[in-house]
């Protein structure tokens, strides 16, 4: 049974029904504005945990693409790679205009990104082949390098690959200068303790080497444009009774660990 408290509170609810259905429509709408203010925060937190929601689906990035972007950003540091390269040598050519009258600068270079697909397995030859032909516009001779310098040239080309002969080979030579002492000279055959170094030799009587010094390609009588890193100075020595200087020149391109390449499509300085 119900106690006198429940009938009492019955009461007043019915009682309290009866008056706000009796209640002038300006009146009621007033009461449900007010009764609705007191639910809105509650209402703002359900929308913003929406948000919310929303917000964090939005930032979940595929595997797939995040290996994407990725990919993408690598290439475009490479790219950034290649254009301060060319750079330095640019700054460096400069500073020889302001001395020198008439001389040529450099045109820029372009590139095209290559894959190695095959290697030498003795490394006899020292030759590569590349994913590119000549239906990518590729020619003979022209310089092939990776971002830490020249790897070497493109000796023979098919349509869909091309053949390239690595520097130190017999068949790539390649006309050098040493940057901190604007010596010349070319670079021949590998050293055959360590397929890494290259010798640099026809260098003058007289030239101040000293390890760690840059050397570069020179532009000078080859297929190579001028300002492609090469490696640096291991050390030097004199021959042919003093009358030339010889130099062995660690590269600063692993040849042996070869994946991507770019052929530079420029014309070497004449």
């Amino acid at each position: 049974m119900l106690k006198r408290p429940h009938y009492a509170a019955i009461g007043a609810v019915v009682l309290l029904t009866l008056v706000l259905l009796n209640l002038p429509s300006h009146t009621a709408a007033r009461l449900k504005l007010a009764v609705g203010s007191l639910f809105l925060p509650l209402f703002g937190l359900a929308n913003s945990a929406d948000h919310l929601a929303n917000k964090a689906g939005d930032a979940i990035t595929t595997r797939t693409e995040l290996l994407r972007q990725n990919e993408s950003l690598r290439r475009e540091n490479d790219d950034l790679k290649l254009q301060n390269m060319q750079a330095q040598e640019t700054a460096r050519e400069n500073a020889r205009l302001r001395q020198l009258v008439g001389w040529k600068p450099n045109k820029p270079w372009k590139f095209k990104l290559g894959k190695v697909v095959l290697r030498d397995p003795a490394n006899w030859w020292r030759t590569v082949q590349i994913d590119l032909g000549s239906k990518d516009g590729l020619r003979p001779n022209l310089a092939v390098m990776n971002m830490d310098g020249l790897v070497g040239r493109v000796s023979s080309v098919g349509l869909m690959r091309s053949t390239v002969v690595l520097i130190g080979g017999a068949d790539c030579k390649v006309a050098a200068q040493v940057v901190e002492t604007r010596d010349t000279g070319v670079i021949g055959a590998t050293d055959q303790f360590d397929k890494s170094l290259v010798a640099l030799g026809f260098l003058s009587p007289g030239a101040k080497l000293t390890p760690g010094q840059t050397v570069i390609t020179s532009g000078v009588g080859g297929f190579f444009p001028s300002g492609i890193t090469i490696g640096k100075i291991a050390d030097s020595r004199q021959i042919d009774f003093g009358l030339s200087s010889e130099a062995r020149v660690k590269l600063s391109a692993n040849l042996s660990a070869l994946d991507e390449v770019w052929v530079v499509f420029s014309e070497p300085n004449q």
